[in-house]
């Protein structure tokens, strides 16, 4: 009965620390740091997302873009027009390419729409409506607006 009691509260000692956190752990990484969230994004979004505030965060990120790209572009518009105007194939404030060959002229165009779907997509509706986002798709919209910032960090013009 003892060689029961004796393994029994071993059982219950180790169970104590069930859970919880050793020295040796590597701590948990960011959900920020596991998708590469672009700095910038963190600087306005990261608080917000700790707290919860998935949709505001989203906003806050998509905010920052159309706010560097209204400022990049010298354009008083903000949102889908102001993406379209800005990153117009023809005579873009912004140039994404060189827009020397066909390839380029393409995805100038196709970033014109990217960036114009996204604030009508996923801004409008979080900066007009109250949305609850989950966990899952603020971390999906951050990435996305990351992979916009980096795009628009190495465009070709101005």
């Amino acid at each position: 009965m003892s060689d029961r009691l004796s393994v029994f509260e071993r059982v219950v000692r180790s169970a104590r620390h069930v859970g919880q956190r050793t020295v040796t752990e590597p701590r948990e990484v960011h959900p920020f740091d596991e998708r590469n969230i672009h700095p910038e994004i963190s600087a306005v979004s990261l608080n917000l997302f700790d707290n919860g505030h998935y949709s505001q965060a989203t906003f806050e990120a998509f905010k920052l873009l159309d706010n560097k790209v209204k400022s990049a572009s010298g354009l008083a518009e903000s949102g889908y027009k102001l993406m379209m105007a800005a990153f117009n194939e023809t005579n873009p404030k912004i140039r994404l390419t060189d827009l020397a060959t066909t390839s380029e002229k393409d995805e100038q165009l196709g970033f014109r729409y990217v960036f114009a779907g996204a604030m009508s997509a996923i801004r409008n509706p979080r900066g007009h409506d109250i949305i609850a986002d989950p966990i899952d798709l603020c971390l999906d919209h951050l990435s996305f607006a990351s992979v916009l910032l980096r795009t628009f960090d190495s465009r070709k013009a101005p």
